[in-house]
């Protein structure tokens, strides 16, 4: 695997949310090529039509509001391309890759992370110039 770099997010992707503020046992899905689980109070994402949810404390953590409904990531992120396929352990799961996917991470030691596609990541992201 390639060296981590620092990226933040494009000022024009916001994604729109809501948290789930329910009771409830919380929520199971299949995404990313595994079982996902999300608990009470974590936020459900609609990131360009990409539809996933966020732990509660990450979401708090990394998004600011911009709108009613509308939030973009406040925090940079740390990315490396991957050079084989393989599975990443994620907060929600599971999260499969194939080579030439990116693992985004929100923190430097390469924890709290996900993955996404080449062209999904780089529609979202730039280089941090102050890395």
């Amino acid at each position: 695997m390639s060296t981590l770099r620092r990226y933040h997010r494009r000022p024009d992707q916001a994604i729109t949310a809501i948290q789930l503020a329910l009771e409830s046992d919380g929520l199971r899905y299949h995404k990313w090529g595994a079982e996902q689980f999300a608990a009470p109070g974590d936020w459900l994402v609609d990131n360009n039509g990409d539809i996933y949810t966020v732990a509660a404390d990450v979401f708090a953590r990394t998004y600011r509001q911009v709108s009613p409904g509308r939030f973009i990531k406040a925090t940079p992120v740390w990315a490396r391309r991957a050079t084989r396929p393989g599975a990443l352990p994620t907060r929600e799961g599971e999260s499969h890759f194939a080579a030439g996917d990116y693992l985004v991470f929100n923190q430097p030691d390469a924890t709290d992370g996900y993955c996404m596609t080449a062209e999904q990541f780089h529609a979202l992201y730039e280089p941090d110039e102050t890395d």
